[in-house]
Order: C-alpha cells, then sequence, then structure tokens
C-alpha cells in the first residue's frame, strides 16, 4: 500500500498561496481546484491528501498525527507550544506581533497594567521577560476598541498594515515578534514517511531561492 502525505492547510488566502507552492513542488492535486465546499483532496498517484481546516486548527491536527505536516503562522506556535518539529519558514503571511496603545497612553510603571488579547501565553512570556505586573483581559475578537473603552491599557495583537489601528486612533508603541507562515510536521511522520517531506522542502527551498534571486 502507498504511503499518503496528509497536509493540513490553514483556510483562506495563506492556504492558496501554501498550496501553489506544494504544487510547483510536485505535489498538486487538481481536484482541490473544483468549486465545491469538500474539505479533503486526494491525489493517489502523487501520494498526496489535503484537507482544509481553520488556521488555529492546523498545529492540533499535526500535533495528534491527523495531518503529517501543515502549515501555521508563528503567531500559532508561540502561544500554543505544540509539540511538532518547526521545519521552515515560508516566509510568506508576515506580519508581526506589537503591543498598541492610544496615542497618548503613558506607563505608570507603579501600576499594574491592563493588557487585552487574545494570545495569553506570548503576552504572559513577553511581559514576563520584563518584570511588569500585568493583568489579561482574555478577548477573542475587535480587541482595538478596550483602550477605547477602558477596558485595557494597552493590547497585545497581531499588526499587518497597521491600518484598524490607526483607525481606532492607536499606535504600535512596541514590537514583541516578528510572525511568518511556517512548515511544521508530526515527530512521528518526519520520521516514518521522511523521504517524501524531505522531497517537498527541498523543491520549496529551491523554488524560495530562485525567487530571492
Amino acid at each position: 500500500m502507498k504511503t499518503m502525505l496528509n497536509i493540513a492547510l490553514p483556510k483562506g488566502r495563506l492556504g492558496e498561496k501554501v498550496y501553489n507552492m506544494f504544487e510547483k513542488a510536485g505535489f498538486e492535486c487538481p481536484s482541490i481546484h473544483e468549486n465545491n465546499r469538500k474539505l479533503i483532496f486526494e491525489n493517489a498517484e502523487k501520494n498526496v491528501r489535503y484537507f482544509w481546516v481553520k488556521p488555529s486548527d492546523v498545529a492540533i491536527y499535526v500535533e495528534h498525527g491527523a495531518a503529517d505536516i501543515g502549515v501555521a503562522g508563528k503567531d500559532i506556535l508561540l502561544e500554543y507550544e505544540p509539540d511538532v518539529y518547526e521545519l521552515m519558514d515560508l516566509d510568506i503571511g508576515k506580519c508581526r506581533m506589537a503591543v498598541a496603545a492610544k496615542k497618548d497612553f503613558y506607563d505608570d510603571v507603579e501600576k499594574t497594567l491592563k493588557v487585552a488579547t487574545k494570545f495569553t501565553n506570548i503576552t504572559k512570556n513577553y511581559y514576563g521577560k520584563l518584570g511588569r505586573d500585568i493583568d489579561i483581559i482574555h478577548l477573542n475578537g475587535s480587541i482595538e476598541i478596550a483602550p477605547i473603552l477602558g477596558l485595557s491599557d494597552v493590547i497585545v495583537d497581531i499588526v499587518e498594515t497597521g491600518t484598524t489601528l490607526k483607525e481606532n486612533n492607536l499606535e504600535v508603541i512596541e514590537s514583541i515578534v516578528d510572525i511568518s507562515a511556517r512548515l511544521i510536521s508530526n515527530k512521528s511522520s518526519f520520521k516514518f514517511k521522511n523521504s517524501l517531506i524531505e522531497k517537498l522542502t527541498d523543491e520549496i527551498s529551491k523554488q524560495m531561492e530562485e525567487s530571492n534571486d
């Protein structure tokens, strides 16, 4: 029986970009282009099976072995610390994790800093290294309005262009870490399906070198 390489792709624009890289690398699956609502696609000829999942769930599928490899943002890897191998930085989906506040914000270090974020772990680690006393307010969306309504002093969130911040009269006051899409692998799969995984990573490395030339 043929060994299939199971690949978890993040739904959305990033996943489409990633799939194009995989397709160029010789791991194409034409049925993925069909206009339907299917989530799983396979090409037995190329020993590959793809499935679309929510971006924040990719690492869970890979960690638990439902997917051999997948693509997840560095933010997800830092926040949830899944037990996976990080194989390579794909140099796409670039943004940064940053602290933002209202333009007139002054940090009184005598007081506990109220931080609104959905990235609790990253926030704790960042402020822990600074030795700053914080109170985390966990939110799942529309984090920008927290300082405006006085719920928090600052926010920790992903910043791409900074437009949303500007429109809400906020600005970046500190950058925490650069974020991009990473190719990750299940640890056991990396051992047992190594030749397929290595072939894919080699081909993608070549593509990236060519695009940088």
